[in-house]
């Protein structure tokens, strides 16, 4: 993971010269240069919107709000199967970049950030197992410390008992989380840092 712009770009050999290249063109810009993820990416008021990167066959800029560009040439793709609202426009030499039509969405993107656009994540609905509901309803304390945990934690634990096949295997998960959450710790708190 890069520490830096220059460290990413440096790591990035194959495409250097046009890393550089569009770095120079979003220096332009008003946004503001880090890194997260170990990947370049742009910021207006703490918000990302462009994000700089490379890869084995290719290389270029990703719009964290890109659904709301007009893309009137067609440059943009979906920047994977479940992204709501990031797009990507993805170049495979220098000579594909054009610079006045980079800047053009560089600030079309800015000028959405500042208007507020953006895709709000949806939440997942919880479905709940007969297994845990039932033991939640016959135990008030398990039942008060299950709705003490976030949404997403509550749909995780959900999640984990659906996911078995066998009657005995949704028992024995659902015996083992109940100290978890007795406990306030999260199915998968132990791999979070």
């Amino acid at each position: 993971m890069s520490k830096t712009v220059d460290e990413y770009i440096i790591r990035n050999k194959q495409w250097q010269e046009e890393l550089i290249y569009l770095r120079g063109l979003l220096a332009t810009s008003e946004l503001q240069e880090t890194i997260k993820w170990g990947f370049p990416v742009y910021t207006l008021d703490n918000k990302n919107v462009v994000g700089l990167g490379a890869f084995k066959s290719y290389f270029g800029l990703w719009f964290f709000q890109g659904v709301f560009l007009k893309d009137v040439k067609n440059r943009l793709v979906t920047a994977d199967g479940s992204a709501q609202g990031m797009r990507q426009w993805r170049f495979n030499s220098f000579d594909e970049i054009e610079e006045d039509l980079v800047l053009a969405y560089i600030q079309e993107a800015i000028d959405n950030q500042k208007a507020g656009k953006m895709i709000k994540p949806q939440k997942k609905e919880i479905v709940m197992p007969e297994e845990l509901q039932a033991a939640l309803d016959e135990d008030a304390i398990l039942y008060e410390a299950f709705e003490a945990f976030s949404h997403s934690k509550k749909r995780e634990f959900a999640e984990h008992i659906l996911n078995a096949k066998r009657v005995e295997t949704k028992k024995a998960r659902l015996e083992k989380m109940k100290p978890l959450i007795l406990a306030g710790v999260g199915l998968h708190d132990r791999y979070r840092k």
